[in-house]
């Protein structure tokens, strides 16, 4: 839920990229120690350089826990301030600073077709079953799992998360990444006939029902647009075309390509891979744009680059313009809390329970 919601005034485009990072610093400088300013590693260099915290959806998670600020204005989408929203005190709020930026992912999954596909899987499975989400996704699908025993998870601590589940019931029901719970399920060494995707759409005959009962992990059929749009024909070019290049991907990329990757790992765990690599190497990288070109930067004596420069923006990431922090900013500063958002209170106790679930685990 969302209270309050305000887009900038027009007169705000009328400022230069100089005055409204002038406008940051000093509203910034007002706030002092109430303002915690998260911010995800997909988004612009101007937001990057406001943070108090960069980091992945796992990060920025354990840091919204820890934070002690009164305004955590935190710069990613809509399903990373909820999860914020669940982890702070009563006396904290959360902002989003453009309410509009959402996550295709996270709504490829919807409270009403996930019920019923669970009703129908537990139908021919029984109580064998438990459900793991994605932090990429609604916060009724948290709660779904808080109720029913499960657990959310990041690209982080997928492994952690299936190892966790699969010690309460034999068989997980995944959602909503297909491609995050198939490529970690894999690395674990899962069969690739003990992984079946249930399409919602899809019939429920005979031979369905019978690699359901033998399934250790039942994916739902959504998908990172971002990661999706990464092709082989992509890095088999860039291995014809620069020598020695190692490839590097998100999980979220389809299995196709994670499995001919040198490396996969989560946003943190390619940033950290990619540093460590010598100082001649040569990268190719299968996530969002914005990071890779930062990290080409900050590594000059690198040559890093993307896989596909054409399909590796997250547009809805990239709705969160410096425009819109500012305005954010000087909202508070007035005593204005526009853009708050705050997790439902009947949804609360059991999407926070899955949530701290995840919060325990080893990653």
């Amino acid at each position: 839920m969302n209270l309050n919601v305000s887009y900038p005034p027009s007169e705000l485009s009328q400022l230069s990229d100089e005055e409204i990072e002038r406008r940051i610093v000093e509203s910034r400088c007002q706030l002092g120690r109430r303002l915690l300013i998260l911010v995800h590693h997909y988004q612009h260099d101007q937001i990057v350089k406001q943070a108090d915290f960069i980091g992945d959806s796992f990060a920025l998670s354990r840091r919204a826990a820890e934070a002690d600020a009164e305004f955590i204005v935190f710069c990613g989408v809509h399903f990373m301030a909820e999860t914020a929203d669940l982890l702070t005190a009563a006396s904290q709020k959360v902002f989003l600073p453009n309410i509009d930026a959402g996550c295709s992912l996270a709504d490829m999954a919807d409270i009403g077709t996930v019920t019923a596909a669970w009703k129908k899987i537990q139908a021919i499975v029984s109580d064998n079953l438990i459900p793991v989400t994605y932090i990429n996704s609604r916060l009724e699908l948290k709660a779904f799992c808080g109720q029913n025993g499960g657990i959310v998870c990041t690209s982080s601590n997928a492994q952690a998360a299936l190892e966790w589940a699969w010690s309460k019931k034999p068989q997980v029901f995944f959602f909503p990444d297909q491609n995050l719970g198939r490529n970690v399920a894999t690395r674990m060494g899962i069969a690739p006939e003990e992984i079946i995707m249930y399409d919602a759409k899809g019939s429920m005959g005979s031979e369905f029902e019978r690699q359901i009962k033998n399934a250790r992990l039942i994916l739902w059929n959504g998908f990172c647009c971002v990661h999706q749009a990464f092709s082989l024909k992509d890095i088999e070019y860039l291995r014809t075309t620069v020598p020695e290049i190692k490839i590097i991907v998100h999980p979220e990329c389809p299995a196709e390509i994670a499995g001919i990757a040198d490396y996969m790992g989560s946003t943190e765990y390619i940033i950290q891979t990619v540093k460590a690599g010598k100082s001649d190497s040569a990268w190719g990288i299968g996530t969002e744009k914005n990071l890779v070109h930062r990290l080409a930067r900050q590594l000059p004596d690198r040559r890093i680059v993307i896989i596909n420069e054409n399909a590796s923006l997250c547009r809805t990431m990239a709705m969160v313009t410096p425009i819109h922090l500012l305005y954010q900013l000087e909202s508070l500063q007035g005593g204005r809390l526009v853009n708050q958002v705050i997790a439902d209170k009947k949804l609360r106790p059991d999407a926070l329970r899955a949530v701290q679930r995840m919060l325990r685990l080893k990653a």
